[in-house]
């Protein structure tokens, strides 16, 4: 599964650790998320994310 960097603040989600601390589980693909979820670091939305090229 593909990580996502908010582009505003630098936040890396990580689909194997999830989002716990705002009921996302680990193992829970970026394109999975809840179309409400927003960065826990600035609160933007998924549209502000972009994947992380390894």
């Amino acid at each position: 599964m593909d990580k996502y960097k908010c582009d505003l603040c630098g936040y890396v989600y990580d689909p194997e650790a999830g989002d716990p601390d705002n009921g996302v589980a680990p193992g829970t693909a970026f394109e999975d998320l809840p179309e409400d979820w927003a960065c826990p670091m600035c609160m933007v939305g998924k549209d502000m994310f972009s994947k992380v090229e390894e």
